[in-house]
């Protein structure tokens, strides 16, 4: 989930820009998003998550403390999520498979060189569009992944949301916490300031999770920082 949600968001910057440059990446995130989405128990697992949020939101209802209004309107997108990639037929992205064009592309994409213009000229040809017919273009083949996409956003959202964030101190840059058993932890979030230069390397399983603080050095490897830190902490179930 997190790294299609990485994909989805490099895509949507790449799509609304005017180069040909960054259409080709654009493409090439597309492609990307394709193979990860390739795995044929991704779209059950997603509906099982919608469901179970859905099933636990509906419990909420009349609970005294619980913002009403705020509560229908996350059963509205989850209803609709759940839903529209309900609806979805096969894999996401199955219908651009079928695009002998852009699979031409695909199968040259990853190779260095592979899509110069004498080796693909109708994608040369398509490069040298209009920056604003490459976009409609791009919206087209990014818009069949939209119920995926959606689901995404909506059940990140709400993970990310499920904890409470606690205030931390890792000594000599070094940070432990056991885990209760009979919890299960989806997501760990980390938040630290980034003035500190401080990049955190994190670990865990489902009785413990470690943080070790790196500092990166001018030759780009990551070393020990060795220094108290205060950080964010949010477990999210």
């Amino acid at each position: 989930m997190l790294r299609l949600e990485h994909l989805f968001e490099r895509l949507e910057v790449l799509a609304l820009r005017e180069e040909a440059l960054d259409h080709h990446f654009a493409l090439a995130t597309v492609f990307e998003i394709m193979d990860v989405a390739s795995r044929a128990d991704l779209k059950s697992d997603l509906l099982k998550e919608l469901e179970r949020y859905r099933a636990q939101m509906h419990g909420y209802r009349g609970h005294p403390g619980v913002d009403a209004a705020s509560l229908e309107q996350w059963l509205l997108r989850l209803e609709k999520a759940f839903a529209d990639l309900n609806q979805l037929q096969g894999k996401a992205g199955q219908s651009l498979a079928a695009n002998d064009w852009l699979m031409s592309v695909r199968s040259r994409i990853s190779i260095p060189g592979g899509t110069c213009a004498f080796d693909l000229p109708a994608y040369h040809a398509w490069q040298q569009r209009p920056a604003a017919t490459r976009r409609e273009d791009l919206a087209g083949w990014v818009g069949t992944f939209a119920p995926l996409a959606t689901a995404l956003r909506v059940l990140l959202g709400l993970l990310r949301d499920s904890g409470q964030a606690q205030r931390m101190l890792a000594t000599g840059g070094q940070y432990q916490q056991g885990l209760p058993p009979g919890k299960t932890y989806q997501l760990l979030r980390v938040r630290i300031d980034e003035s500190t230069g401080l990049v955190p390397e994190i670990s865990g399983h489902r009785l413990m999770v470690s943080i070790r603080f790196m500092r990166c050095e001018p030759d780009g490897r990551l070393r020990p920082a060795n220094t108290d830190a205060t950080f964010e902490l949010t477990l999210c179930s």
